[in-house]
């Protein structure tokens, strides 16, 4: 007899198995199109802090690291003063590396140098990517791509740091600029209900 497994939990990404706080994100914010500048700069920080851990590290500690840096806003963080990197360093709920500290603050000062001119992040990147998700239909999840390689270029010559194509890469599918679920997530596109 067939196994009913209609009452089981849904499929997801073999990634967002591990953990119910995975599965959360997973299913509620990963892949899901980001398009307010803030939100996709903060996300951008974040990628970078996991940078060499796990990003289940990083969400265990999400809420800490919108504590110490005041909410991601970029005008705040922008201001931040050797004091502020000192206070971070002894901040045991974030990551504490004075590199990726003081990359987050310069990333705040790129991120407004932009908006200075007029140009806006959310449209800079989602530009890059041709304004739409990039799909990925062949249901390998590469860890870089030639867009990520352009689009990690294009914020390096805006300033920014901690940015290589890997960490964009994993940034691009977090805030759905790439639709990466497996063919067989409730998420992927095949899979949504109309």
């Amino acid at each position: 007899m067939p196994h009913d497994d209609s009452h089981s939990s849904p499929q997801r990404c073999a990634w967002a198995r591990t953990d119910p706080l995975l599965a959360s994100y997973h299913d509620a914010e990963w892949g899901v199109p980001e398009r307010d500048s803030r939100a996709l700069w903060e996300k951008l920080m974040l990628d970078g802090f996991q940078a060499g851990l796990s990003w289940l590290t990083i969400l265990r500690k999400r809420d800490a690291f919108r504590a110490a840096f005041e909410g991601f806003v970029p005008e705040t963080v922008a201001r931040f003063t050797p004091a502020d990197v000192e206070r971070l360093m002894q901040d045991a709920g974030i990551v504490r590396s004075r590199a990726k500290i003081e990359a987050a603050i310069g990333n705040a000062r790129a991120y407004l140098a932009m908006q200075a001119t007029g140009e806006d992040f959310s449209d800079f990147v989602w530009g890059l990517a041709g304004g739409q998700p990039v799909v990925n239909a062949t249901g390998t999840v590469p860890t870089q791509t030639p867009l990520s390689e352009a689009m990690s270029k294009a914020l390096k010559q805006r300033g920014f740091k901690f940015v290589g194509p890997v960490i964009v890469y994993a940034w691009m599918q977090a805030t759905g600029i790439v639709d990466d679920h497996a063919p067989d997530c409730h998420c992927h596109r095949s899979q949504r209900r109309a």
